[in-house]
């Protein structure tokens, strides 16, 4: 796919979303972009918050959208550049510059002109404003992101970066170029790179560790001035932070106590104190020079762990004005030079493995989670049932990396990319943020979806955790079919609120969620022995009359509740985000209609087909693990019995099972000796066994 039909997908998928959920085309097209950023980690989320209008002297204010990053307060204000002509267009700095004035001017007069007396109380744009005179002192990054279906004039090489009141103000154009590197890269997301000579005049000086021999990535042991991370960070904000991680890293406050004590009053200790971070990238450049090595650059640079050291060095200078001259922090940089799935695993190793002086589960580090993989394979070996017509099935396509589905074309030809696009059509992508928002809403959880894609996503991942260690067989074809399921009517409720006379184009993600989560509270206290048969939404893939009808109902008892005047908290959108605002909607004096059992299954019934679905995932499980053991061959298994008895890993309970894949052909493990030994294997890895 090359950069022009890329552009007529994106403004296709905009025309398509506009009609499908009744809205502007200009709001279809933020969402989309926003979502893309979402996906990307350039934003940690997105909230719609449209506003028109002017102030003093009559000057044009505008907002489209807004996320505010309480990991490092940077306020992210979106505006929007949208023609939605196929002609090209090309936005000139001028015009840049003319629209990045209209939010700053929003700022302005939401500070310093009561804005908010201008605005209908109950709208987005009122929250907006609420949230930023809420964390006017906390704030310490204004972002403002146009997005526009343009190309940006070439002779756009950045804008200055601004200040507002003695905070910082940046300028960022997202047009359709610059989105389509995102889906170019191999990691789903913007590369970062960093040129340290534009720091030091011969880059940064470092120790090459790497062992002779091939191996996936190079090391490099380096000491980074304690000025120079905070810059780093002040440009690139929790960007930099690999994601996995981040929102672990942020629970962390005593840490940071710590931290910035030894900054305030021992600088000179903090190189001796401090863990140092650890980094990865995937391409490093050295300058030899008779001093030693220099790292001169680096290309989709991330910190892995080190996350609260980094932001605190740069609250630290901030807000208690800290001279960061004394301070050195060492770091450990990771080349990682492989494949895409490669990769990740290396860099989820590395991070564990950093991350190992503190508790951390495996939701922390979910992209490796068996359960990702699992789902994944599951989404390309079972078929959806036709509809609408179409002769042919099709997947779900469920993207276990970022940038998944968009890479798997990059190199097909146009008639290859015709065929995976028909069996994997656009509209049935579903990711893993699609899948945490579906399932927790129908788990009753609406107030920690309505916090954002991270923190529900980080609430979703450890659920699946602690769930997989009691049986991983629950994690089965049904339960990918039922997510499928959740899905499909999360996406029919967003399209149905739109369609409602009542809607007033605000809060439709949160009406959404919480209508899914009250549907499903309804029919488990008037249903008790029933339960919503999910297999009528799989088979028909599309929500049955009954249920819309029933939703209608829902979603204007829900809207009505969240957008209550006597609501606890003013702002809605805070609102949404409290248990207490669930525990509201829950008491709901609704009745569902008698229509609804037609789509109820006997609780005894859908038990029995569970159990028919793990026993059949017992057996998949089984045989993938017997043909991984089977396919590494015997002397594989001989080296790993030599391993492991030389470095004293404990075995007795895979002895036997060791032995028979040691006789391999003569004898065959069967399933149960397989999973012994794939459980025997990882605990190798740990204890530094890698060999492929």
């Amino acid at each position: 796919m090359d950069l022009q039909e890329f552009r007529k997908e994106l403004l296709e998928e905009v025309r398509s979303t506009a009609s499908a959920y009744g809205e502007g085309s200009s709001a279809a097209f933020v969402g989309i972009v926003s979502n893309y950023l979402v996906n990307a980690e350039v934003l940690p989320d997105f909230e719609a918050a449209f506003y028109h209008g002017t102030g003093i002297r009559n000057r044009k204010l505008r907002i489209d959208g807004y996320a505010l990053d309480e990991f490092d307060y940077t306020m992210n204000l979106i505006v929007a550049d949208y023609v939605g002509d196929d002609k090209e267009r090309t936005l000139t700095r001028s015009e840049a510059e003319h629209i990045f004035e209209w939010p700053m001017r929003f700022i302005d007069e939401t500070y310093n002109n009561n804005l908010q007396r201008k605005v209908e109380i109950s709208s987005a744009a009122a929250d907006l404003i609420d949230i930023l005179r809420t964390n006017r002192g906390r704030i310490r990054k204004y972002r403002i992101l146009l997005f526009t279906d343009g190309y940006m004039s070439g002779r756009i090489e950045s804008f200055p970066v601004k200040e507002f009141e003695g905070i910082m103000v940046e300028y960022q154009i997202w047009d359709v170029e610059r989105l389509y590197k995102i889906f170019l890269a191999e990691s789903g997301r913007e590369s970062i790179e960093i040129d340290f000579s534009a720091y030091s005049e011969k880059g940064m000086p470092c120790l090459d560790t790497s062992k002779l021999g091939e191996n996936p990535y190079r090391s490099f042991l380096c000491v980074i001035p304690g000025t120079l991370l905070a810059e780093i960070y002040d440009l690139y904000g929790a960007q930099l932070l690999e994601g996995n991680v981040r929102s672990f890293l942020s629970t962390k406050v005593a840490v940071n106590k710590k931290i910035r004590e030894t900054i305030l009053n021992a600088p000179q200790m903090f190189f001796a104190y401090n863990n140092g971070v650890s980094a990865t990238a995937m391409e490093v450049v050295i300058q030899d020079t008779p001093e030693g090595k220099f790292i001169t650059s680096v290309k989709d640079f991330q910190i892995i762990n080190g996350g609260q050291t980094t932001a605190s060095l740069s609250n630290a200078r901030y807000k208690d004005k800290a001279d960061l001259s004394l301070i050195s922090v060492q770091m450990k940089l990771t080349e990682i030079n492989t494949d895409l799935d490669e990769a990740y695993n290396l860099m989820e190793k590395i991070s564990r493995s950093s991350n190992s002086q503190n508790k951390v589960s495996d939701a922390d580090f979910f992209s490796t989670h068996p359960f990702h993989i699992r789902i994944e394979q599951i989404s390309r070996r079972i078929f959806a049932p036709a509809t609408g017509g179409a002769q042919h099935d099709t997947h779900w396509f469920y993207e276990r990396a970022r940038g998944q589905y968009f890479q798997a074309q990059m190199r097909m030809t146009k008639a290859e990319r015709n065929r995976f696009l028909n069996q994997n059509p656009k509209n049935q992508l579903i990711t893993k943020t699609d899948l945490a928002k579906a399932r927790n809403s129908w788990r009753g959880l609406p107030h920690i979806v309505s916090k954002g894609a991270q923190a529900n996503f980080s609430e979703f991942a450890q659920w699946v955790d602690d769930e997989w260690s009691k049986s991983d067989e629950s994690f089965n074809e049904k339960f990918f079919q039922e997510s499928i399921a959740l899905y499909l009517l999360f996406k029919h409720v967003e399209k149905l609120i739109t369609q409602q006379t009542w809607y007033e184009q605000g809060y439709r993600a949160n009406i959404v969620t919480y209508s899914i989560a009250l549907l499903a509270h309804l029919m488990k206290s008037q249903y008790p022995q029933h339960t919503l048969d999910f297999q009528i939404i799989w088979n028909k893939q599309e929500v049955p009359n009954v249920i819309t009808n029933q939703m209608k109902i829902v979603a204007k008892a829900v809207h009505d509740s969240l957008t209550d005047p006597s609501r606890a908290i003013a702002n809605v959108t805070q609102w949404c985000k409290r248990e207490a605002c669930w525990n509201r909607v829950k008491t709901l004096p609704l009745s569902l209609d008698s229509n609804i059992e037609s789509v109820l299954i006997d609780v005894d019934n859908a038990k029995s087909v569970a159990r028919i679905a793990r026993m059949d995932q017992k057996m998949v499980t089984g045989i993938e693990a017997q043909t991984k053991v089977v396919n590494y061959g015997a002397e594989y298994w001989k080296r790993l019995q030599t391993f492991v008895a030389e470095k004293k890993v404990p075995y007795h309970l895979e002895e036997e099972s060791l032995k028979i894949a040691c006789q391999m052909p003569v004898k065959l493990p069967n399933s149960v000796h397989s999973q012994k030994l794939l459980s025997l294997l990882n605990r190798a890895m740990e204890e530094g066994w890698n060999e492929e």
